[in-house]
């Protein structure tokens, strides 16, 4: 992770005008890229320093050219690669996640839609620079649907996972040690709704308890639930006071013991994209950061603590770009 620091003032990339004393660096990872639409952004930092960004790209949303592509970060984002691909059906939302054991994980979702979606796993044990044949998890398992796994310490992922069925949604955990043998938590729900809640967001609380934070749709409002045994059961999910327009979140526990969130602060636009802090374990919420605020689509953030403390977060930009922003968390 030094190299991507000592870079990240040398190089003459697309530096956009900093709106907070906290963000070290914004720029878009590619140009002239060989697909018309991108969506949904993924972060995980390599066993050797370097960052690996993943998200879905195709001729728009849904099409069966739709592709899982890749980019690395040594010294500059390089072009990107495809990673992924499913025949004649789309896919959807990729989740890399880097393990202790410095195997790194690509899961993702295939399917014409998600009411069909499969979960599938593809391996890397050389830092994202080659992967295994994809491998199909279980019936009834999608692994991480849209945020990154919670590595508890016992080395299992806990996996926020969701279903969107035509009449309802639900949420839960996958939980897994190796991506081969997986349990299911309880279902979370929120009570007397239909649509509820998905693509659960993951973080240590206070005192033990696991906490999720959660897309919702036609409540308005990022909902949260709590685990007190390590994910295998929850509590009922309620609302919070963060506006939501059915957009994803992202939370990440900082090593200073806070609680970065990326979030739509909105109950109808993905705009603007925000970052709040929480020092309380997630029990509430403060809006720190404005990081798009002009009219747009600015959804589907991804966050991450590298190994020097900063924080680097990816998000959609208009569907055209996805953008990276660096953000000191000491200046927050």
């Amino acid at each position: 992770m030094k190299k991507i620091l000592a870079y990240l003032f040398l190089l003459p990339f697309l530096i956009l005008e900093a709106s907070h004393p906290s963000i070290v660096r914004e720029e878009f990872i590619f140009s002239n890229p060989p697909f018309a639409s991108c969506h949904a952004s993924t972060l995980t930092e390599t066993p050797d320093g370097h960052l690996l960004c993943a998200w879905f790209a195709g001729t728009e949303e849904g099409h069966r050219d739709v592709a899982i592509w890749m980019s690395r970060f040594i010294a500059k984002w390089d072009a990107p690669q495809e990673v992924a691909r499913a025949k004649d059906i789309p896919c959807w939302n990729p989740v890399l996640f880097t393990m202790p054991s410095r195997e790194t994980l690509l899961f993702y979702k295939a399917g014409r839609n998600p009411q069909q979606w499969s979960g599938m796993l593809k391996r890397s044990l050389d830092g994202g620079k080659s992967w295994s044949q994809p491998e199909p998890l279980p019936a009834g398992i999608l692994g991480p649907v849209r945020s990154k796994p919670l590595l508890l310490k016992d080395q299992t992922l806990l996996c926020g996972s969701s279903m969107e069925s035509w009449q309802r949604w639900g949420c839960w955990m996958d939980i897994t040690a190796d991506g081969k043998t997986w349990t299911k938590s309880s279902p979370i729900n929120v009570p007397n709704q239909y649509f509820g809640i998905i693509q659960p967001t993951v973080f240590f609380a206070k005192n033990g308890t696991i906490k999720l934070l959660a897309r919702s749709h036609q409540i308005g409002y990022v909902c949260t639930a709590s685990s007190d045994d390590q994910g295998k059961t929850w509590t009922s999910a309620k609302p919070t006071s963060l506006p939501n327009p059915n957009s994803a979140i992202e939370a990440v526990n900082l090593k200073d013991g806070r609680i970065l969130l990326v979030y739509n602060d909105s109950k109808t636009e993905r705009y603007p994209l925000n970052i709040a802090v929480s020092d309380d374990g997630g029990e509430s919420w403060v809006m720190k950061v404005v990081l798009e605020e002009k009219e747009g689509e600015f959804s589907y953030p991804a966050m991450i603590q590298t190994q020097d403390g900063l924080v680097h977060i990816t998000y959609t930009w208009n569907r055209q770009q996805i953008k990276h922003v660096v953000v000191n968390p000491a200046e927050i």
